[in-house]
């Protein structure tokens, strides 16, 4: 079937016949491999680098690959389009749904602006799968925000940034005085809740997507202002210093920069046991003050509100993911400050908007905060808003999975956390991705530093806790001695808050001189009760995304009986292909049971989350 495009301003690429050779391609050893975001001159920037022979130094070619990784891509699909099957074919008792994928998808406007990948539009891929027939079905299209609407021209199909974006600075816009900032992508996260599609970013209300043409319907309300302060009964509020700068920065936050109240968070939990749905919101003006305040929400399958709970918390902490438990929501506490010079220059223009936060590595140790999910019941008689100190000082990235062991005879009890994390000595607000905001480029050395166990990486928390709720003793350790750079772990979503035998994650070979570390290139499987380890990788020159696992849903096969679907970006030939691997196969020959095209003029950058939807699911996610 023919896309029918929208906008569509494809990516030049000319056949490497056309080309005039390269001249020199080198880069001094000195220099860090920095790669603009924006496309170089369509002689050199088309040339796939595995079919020019001058492009066999791994530096140059990971010169090229790095900058592959993150092209725009303006090309939309509104029709789908069947792919081609190009190894294997798909099985027929895979179950009949749709993987949605979202993430950035332009990083360059028209007329000299770059922005941080954190900052490009959201750009939402699906891919409906249909075993009995053997066909994959593709759509693309990008995701209408207020900020696309008004930076992408409907007519020429050109774009213009005006909002800055929290990561970014705008060269060929308006720098100082620019108090756009809060540019909600919704190109971080996708959910399907109550037959319902949504795409979510991290600092404001989800879009919702009609799912089957893809058309933005608009923003959605999901919290509409419905919490509750958990607090003493008997206490009365206090009010403080930080309640006073809270109600000055209101105005300036909310008035001028245009920032919502609450911040929703884009990694939202699913409750597959009492299917519920569970979201989590921060205010704004806590950014900038030495507390903060999270509340949580629980919804059922009609998105009827079930429960809502505030907490706050005497630290300044910035949360990306989170976990939860039958009686505990758990946050990791990644301790920020105000930088007051940063603060200063990211106001006025001059520097991005996360200038004004630094991280705060005061302590050796990382905040684990325990709070009652069900205070009314019965939890121990802990205080919640004194952490548990995990000896590592580590900033959590992503979560894969939390669950409470049985309790013994003495009412003893052990929480597992399963995540991936980076050391405070590595992480950079502002360096992400190796963006440099002033000079608009990409430098890949960022992500492949020579220290690799500063690095993300997969590790296990364990928090033993005595029947008062007391922490007897916590420990952080690689996931079964994995200690590979590692990110995007990712369980059965069945096990979800249960206790899981499998881990999946995306790590690396290790197998590229120039690019060592990031991209990944390899898929883990992780059994956390034999502690084997077992991988499948891409091969040279590719790339995958966050791994997705999907349950043949037959029953009777155990956790791991289902396929994982993961995105392998080719970056050397500019192609995409979905690849479908059997989780019982992963580390043998036999594991790679499909893989299909994307074709070439819908090559898309890479995406962050995903979510798989079976079509026999009860409107309930997962």
């Amino acid at each position: 079937m023919q896309a029918k495009a929208q906008n569509i301003i494809p990516p030049k690429f000319i056949s490497p016949a056309k080309l005039p050779p390269i001249p020199n391609i080198s880069l001094p050893s000195n220099v860090p491999q920095a790669i603009s975001i924006t496309a170089p001159s369509p002689e050199v920037s088309s040339a796939p680098p595995d079919h020019h022979p001058q492009l066999v130094d791994d530096k140059v070619a990971a010169f090229w690959d790095y900058q592959f990784l993150f092209v725009s891509q303006r090309s939309e699909t509104a029709e789908p389009i069947t792919l081609r099957i190009v190894d294997g074919k798909i099985p027929q008792d895979f179950p009949l749904g749709t993987y949605y994928l979202t993430g950035p998808g332009l990083f360059t406007d028209d007329h000299g602006s770059t922005v941080h990948p954190l900052d490009g539009h959201g750009y939402l891929r699906t891919f409906k799968i249909d075993g009995a027939r053997g066909e994959v079905e593709f759509m693309a299209r990008y995701i209408q925000t207020e900020a696309q609407v008004e930076e992408c021209d409907r007519i020429t199909g050109q774009w213009r940034f005006t909002h800055r974006g929290p990561f970014s600075v705008l060269k060929g816009g308006n720098m100082v005085g620019n108090t756009k900032v809060m540019k909600n992508v919704a190109n971080t996260s996708v959910l399907r809740w109550a037959g319902r599609l949504f795409c979510l970013w991290e600092g404001g209300d989800p879009y919702e997507i009609e799912s089957t043409t893809l058309d933005t319907l608009g923003r959605f309300d999901i919290i509409n202002g419905r919490h509750k302060l958990l607090q003493d009964e008997d206490a009365t509020p206090k009010v403080d210093v930080w309640d006073v700068a809270a109600e000055i920065l209101k105005p300036i936050l909310y008035g001028v920069f245009k920032m919502p109240p609450k911040r929703l968070l884009s990694h939202y939990k699913i409750d597959g046991r009492r299917k519920r749905l569970l979201i989590m919101s921060c205010n704004a003006e806590d950014m900038l003050l030495p507390r903060s305040n999270f509340t949580f929400y629980e919804f059922d399958s009609n998105f009827k509100l079930l429960q809502s709970q505030e907490f706050n918390i005497p630290d300044h902490l910035m949360i990306h993911d989170w976990a939860f438990t039958d009686n505990y929501y758990i946050l990791f506490g990644n301790r920020i400050k105000l930088d007051v010079a940063g603060s200063m220059t990211a106001v006025c223009g001059l520097s991005p908007m996360i200038s004004a936060l630094s991280l705060n590595a005061s302590k050796p140790t990382s905040p684990i905060y325990m709070l009652p999910r069900f205070p009314s019941e019965s939890n121990g008689q802990r205080d919640w808003k004194i952490p548990i100190e995990a000896p590592s000082q580590m900033w959590v990235l992503h979560v894969g999975n939390a669950f409470e062991e049985e309790r013994d005879e003495n009412g003893s009890s052990k929480i597992q956390i399963q995540a991936s994390g980076c050391s405070y000595r590595w992480f950079n607000f502002q360096k992400m991705f190796g963006y440099d905001w002033q000079s608009g480029k990409l430098d890949p050395s960022m992500m492949n530093a020579d220290q690799d166990k500063l690095l993300p990486h997969l590790v296990q928390v364990s928090v033993s806790l005595d029947a008062s709720g007391d922490c007897q003793n916590c420990s952080v350790n690689d996931l079964n001695e994995w200690r590979k750079p590692s990110d995007f772990p990712a369980i059965n979503q069945d096990f979800s808050g249960c206790k899981n035998t499998f881990v999946y994650a995306a790590t690396s070979s290790g197998s590229r001189q120039a690019l060592p570390h990031f991209p990944f290139d390899t898929v883990v499987k992780l059994n956390v009760r034999d502690k084997s380890i077992s991988t499948w990788s891409t091969t040279r020159r590719r790339f995958i995304g966050e791994p997705i696992f999907v349950p043949k849903g037959t029953g009777g096969g155990g956790e791991d009986d289902g396929y994982l679907l993961v995105v392998e970006y080719a970056v050397s030939t500019q192609r995409c292909y979905l690849v479908i691997l059997d989780s019982k196969l992963i580390g043998k020959t036999n594991a790679l049971v499909a893989r299909v095209e994307v074709p070439r003029h819908l090559n898309f950058p890479l995406g962050f989350h995903g979510f798989w939807e079976s079509a026999g699911d009860c409107g309930f996610g997962n």
